[in-house]
């Protein structure tokens, strides 16, 4: 059974989020302003954390704005490892230990790694990329993955309502095939220039100005994992749905797998777990139904509803989703529909192992007071052996 601690953090935790979710409810979300058209994509009564261009805890951070018209945002964590250059620059604790203002080094090849694109948690309503918690825990991904992750700053209801949120993350996965191109332009101008001696400003400021230097030093478009936390795993699955459609149209980003940590799925016929769990830690059965009455517009209103239920109202057929590892937890009351998602899957021979923890409660790998437990370390660890198996190098495979 979960500690004595996490059951009293549990129902303080309940108490205030039903408080909170009932209070939104009943007050009208005020209309989009011009100075702020887009909404909200955090909320003020939620500790945030600095981005840190310093490598803290294995990983520098900054925030970027992708989108000029919107307040969509995200944050990119880079592990250490990339102060390893294999043209001969320090280790991890040598070398520069400061990003801020970053410029690639030039002559020779940069460590390139895989991007992680994250969603966080909050059942739509709540949580934030910037958030304390949310920044920890990619901190922790990109180290143990050795990846850099992008998480993405989505609109959060009631503010914005369905598909507000799953837009904004297909969007993202969008911007990161751009910039994957750009930088290729940037590159290949640059070598062209120094082949053959061309000059001129068109070619210097071709582009630049919209290329972040993290993702064109570092990044590999080719090895792309989405990673969605409670709701944002819902967000997640929806946006790997847009990728296998668009297909070559992403080129050369490419999903090679995706990392599901208990989804916020529900569903109008009740699972064991469900009916046993209804009242369950953190999300229950009552505050998972009114977050969804706040996420999804009043005419749209079903447990059914794609949104939600993944496995109802399809457009991209299961046989073609990629590799997936499902993280469950024992009182989690949505872990049932998790492991039938990942069964589905299985039908397809489709890689989809389900990571099945004891003792554990839903966000227990990414919830604030939780993140220093031996669960959330060890599954941590864990993604990272499965994720490996799709994102190391050729003849540098790993297995679990």
């Amino acid at each position: 059974m979960p500690t004595a601690v996490v059951k009293l953090y549990s129902l303080f935790f309940k108490y205030h989020l039903k408080h909170k979710l009932q209070a939104l409810a009943q007050s009208a979300p005020p209309p989009p302003s011009p100075a702020d058209p887009f909404g909200i994509a955090s909320r003020l009564d939620e500790p945030a954390a600095p981005a840190n261009p310093s490598f803290v805890d294995g990983a520098a951070s900054k925030d970027i704005h992708i989108d000029p018209s919107s307040a969509l945002s995200l944050r990119l964590f880079l592990p250490d490892t990339v102060l390893a250059s294999p043209a001969g620059g320090a280790g991890p604790g040598g070398g520069s230990a400061n990003y801020g203002g970053y410029s690639p080094p030039t002559g020779g090849d940069c460590v390139r790694l895989p991007v992680m694109l994250q969603f966080h948690g909050g059942g739509f309503v709540n949580g934030g990329h910037n958030s304390a918690e949310n920044d920890g825990f990619c901190r922790r991904i990109a180290r143990a993955c050795d990846v850099i992750v992008v998480a993405v700053g989505y609109r959060l209801a009631p503010e914005s309502k369905y598909p507000a949120a799953f837009e904004d993350g297909a969007k993202a996965l969008n911007w990161l095939a751009k910039q994957a191109n750009l930088a290729g332009c940037s590159r290949s101008i640059g070598k062209l220039r120094r082949n053959v001696g061309v000059e001129g400003r068109v070619f210097d400021s071709f582009g630049v100005s919209m290329v972040e230097p993290w993702l064109a030093a570092h990044g590999d478009p080719s090895r792309c994992v989405l990673l969605g936390v409670s709701s944002g795993a819902n967000i997640a699955e929806y946006v790997c749905q847009k990728a296998v459609e668009a297909g070559k149209l992403l080129d050369p980003i490419k999903v090679v797998a995706q990392v599901l940590m208990y989804p916020f799925f529900a569903g109008s016929t009740p699972t064991k777990s469900e009916i046993k769990l209804a009242n369950s830690y953190f999300y229950d059965k009552a505050i998972r139904n009114l977050a969804l009455k706040l996420l999804l517009p009043d005419e749209e209103f079903s447990l059914d509803h794609p949104a939600v239920n993944p496995l109802v109202s399809r457009t991209v057929p299961l046989k073609c989703m990629p590799p997936t590892v499902m993280v469950v937890a024992e009182h989690d009351m949505m872990r049932d529909r998790a492991i039938t998602y990942c069964a589905e899957l299985r039908k397809f021979n489709v890689d989809a192992p389900v990571l099945d923890y004891k003792d554990a409660v839903h966000e227990f790998a990414t919830k604030d007071m939780l993140l220093q437990t031996p669960q959330a370390r060890a599954c941590a660890e864990d993604i990272a052996i499965w994720v490996k198996k799709y994102i190391s190098l050729r003849g540098l495979e790993f297995s679990y």
